[in-house]
């Protein structure tokens, strides 16, 4: 099992910036890849950013060039830096862990952080 913290989120104006954390513990050790998705009233969950064990890392058309997903294997974080933030951001943003082996996948949750974004 893998435990997931997220932090950071909070109200900002449209244009700054926020820096959401996720801390893991737990068996970590198996994970093949990480994200951060987004979840918006009355939408369906998004994908926002990956970045897999190898490193490689990918984005939403919506927040490419504006969002960076990166990780310390470490400390066992996961962050995502957000910057010239919109009032189209403003969701509860979701850490996730997955494992991946032949046929399965086992996804990992954090309890959410809310990001709100004003104009």
């Amino acid at each position: 099992q893998v435990q997931l913290v997220e932090s950071g989120g909070g109200l900002v104006q449209a244009g700054g910036s926020l820096r959401l954390s996720c801390a893991a513990s737990g068996s970590t050790f198996s994970i093949n890849g990480m994200g951060w998705y987004r979840q918006a009233p009355g939408k369906q969950r998004e994908l926002v950013a990956t970045i897999t064990s190898g490193g490689a890392t990918d984005y939403a058309d919506s927040v490419q060039g504006r969002f960076t997903i990166s990780r310390d294997n470490v400390k066992n974080m996961l962050y995502l830096q957000m910057n010239s933030l919109k009032p189209e951001d403003t969701a509860v943003y979701y850490c996730n862990f997955h494992r991946t082996v032949p046929s399965r996948r086992y996804d990992f949750w954090g309890q959410g952080t809310q990001v709100t974004v004003s104009s």
